[in-house]
């Protein structure tokens, strides 16, 4: 068995929105749950946020990401970076 990332698809994976990466390698992000509530059927949103390993630095806050499950890397990181998703939208200057 080798270590290569094919055989590692056991672990978990979550996408999520970057909401801090002021951090050196480490970022901060919200995952999104949707589900229906068990006895009064209304649809909840839930949120949790995820401290995760950024090595590259290349996450920043409003970015979209995929996040996956490792071993711990300090106290409360539990996940590292796997790509970002999708870039934040940056406003365009408003001429005058």
């Amino acid at each position: 068995m080798s270590n290569s990332p094919e055989v590692r698809s056991h672990r978990k994976e979550r996408v999520g929105e970057v909401l801090s990466a002021k951090m050196a390698k480490t970022i901060v992000v919200r995952v999104e749950r949707r589900f229906q509530h068990p006895k009064f059927k209304k649809v909840v949103t839930a949120y949790h946020k995820f401290v995760a390993h950024d090595e590259k630095g290349e996450a920043k806050a409003g970015d979209r990401v995929r996040i996956q499950e490792t071993r711990p890397l300090s106290k409360t990181k539990r996940w590292r970076l796997v790509e970002v998703v999708e870039r934040k939208q940056e406003a365009a200057p408003v001429a005058a």
